[in-house]
């Protein structure tokens, strides 16, 4: 382990731990990313120091309060490029996806109109879609991906001429871990007339991300895969379309003026903010976003993600009877999602957990893409930069002794 990764790995107290007695290899970072230090230092103060609602009070714990969640939002904006007023708190990516499907769906589409996403869509990317389509009489239409997870763009270019008025799309997969080519998706979206909303869930963690240099009309993201909590997502939206979205939910702070007969809504961003948010949580963006950013332009460990990215690789090529679509794909970012012939994933991974290592497995949020190579589901490996070569090679003797059980 390089020195860089070994100084960035102490600052993340979970991964010291141990597990039936074995060093903990985390290998789930697409669901969550652990919490380093200076993020569970923020919720130690959120919860001991300033413990109060925000924006209702006078009181200093509530101005403290209120003061630490809006530099969690200005931290947020500052890290996609965005005004602070376009950035929308949320409890998650789907929380996120869901408000656009409800509240732009309602206001701006009409019965006939169409929704097109792609086949590698998370759910929380098409069930809402769906809901849509259901309320609002649109429909929805599905672009493919090649076996390699790569969007077939001349099929998606023909099925914008159909009368698309919104595209959803992932900024990288979750399965296939591949980075959807945005620039030219968005280009292309709206030549045909159609707003797009990115899931940025994966990509906000594997990817720099401008909102306005990408131009796209939403983007959801998830502070629980990117070193924050759970419970605290963001939707940056235009504001042009924001403003004339309705509300999502009603009820505290988010109005202006109310009376029996007419309630007027606050300004952007609080008019789609209803009710208490998860204050402790969007504080701890400020030092989770933080973090990231010097994640992002460190040299060291950028090399030491890549390193140990490249060693998984080589060697998950040498299982006999593993299949990983997207092993040989460049645009593939630090997920390997994969099938073995002859064994079930889940007990193979009921194995390796008893040997320290957490993996994901299952249709992970996203049964059409995965049953389109397999009907068994696939175990998904998850790189984030605190991994090590060292692990690599404990994961790697974990799943073959797993291999040698059940076979």
């Amino acid at each position: 382990m390089d020195k860089a990764t070994a100084d960035f790995r102490n600052r993340f107290p979970a991964l010291s731990q141990q597990v039936y007695g074995k060093p903990l290899v985390y290998f789930d970072n697409a669901a969550t990313s652990q919490r380093p230090d200076c993020v569970l230092e923020m919720q130690k103060t959120m919860t001991e120091e300033a413990c109060a609602n925000v924006h209702r009070a006078v009181h200093r714990l509530a101005m403290d309060a209120t003061e630490l969640y809006q530099q969690g939002r200005q931290a947020a904006a500052d890290f996609i490029g965005a005004p602070a007023d376009e950035v929308v708190f949320t409890s998650g990516t789907t929380a996120a996806i869901n408000l656009v499907a409800s509240c732009y769906t309602r206001r701006f589409l009409r019965k006939g109109d169409r929704i097109l996403i792609t086949e590698a869509e998370h759910h929380s990317n098409l069930v809402p879609w769906q809901l849509a389509c259901e309320i609002y009489g649109t429909e929805l239409l599905v672009a493919p991906v090649a076996d390699d997870g790569n969007l077939d763009m001349a099929a998606f270019r023909r099925l914008l001429e159909d009368g698309v008025k919104l595209v959803a799309v992932a900024h990288v997969t979750n399965v296939l871990g591949v980075e959807n080519p945005l620039a030219e998706i968005i280009s292309a979206a709206h030549a045909a007339g159609a707003v797009v909303l990115v899931d940025g869930a994966q990509g906000i963690v594997h990817s720099r991300v401008d909102v306005r240099s990408l131009d796209c009309d939403f983007y959801a993201f998830s502070g629980h895969k990117i070193y924050a909590p759970t419970g605290i997502g963001i939707l940056y939206g235009k504001r042009s379309l924001l403003e004339e979205m309705p509300p999502y939910m009603g009820g505290g702070d988010m109005v202006d003026r109310v009376s029996f007969e007419k309630t007027t809504y606050g300004p952007l961003p609080l008019k789609f903010e209803a009710g208490t948010q998860n204050i402790a949580a969007a504080a701890c963006l400020a030092p989770a976003l933080k973090l990231a950013a010097e994640v992002r332009d460190d040299a060291a460990l950028q090399a030491g993600l890549d390193a140990t990215d490249r060693l998984l690789a080589e060697q998950l090529a040498t299982i006999e009877g593993l299949h990983c679509p997207s092993l040989a794909n460049p645009l593939r970012k630090g997920i390997f999602s994969f099938w073995i012939d002859g064994i079930h994933p889940t007990d193979a991974a009921e194995i390796m957990d008893k040997l320290g290592v957490a993996v994901r497995t299952g249709f992970m949020c996203a049964e059409p893409l995965i049953r389109k190579y397999t009907e068994h589901g696939m175990m998904r490996a998850s790189l984030m930069p605190y991994n090590t070569p060292e692990e690599v090679g404990i994961f790697m003797d974990a799943l073959r002794r797993a291999i040698k059980m059940l076979r």
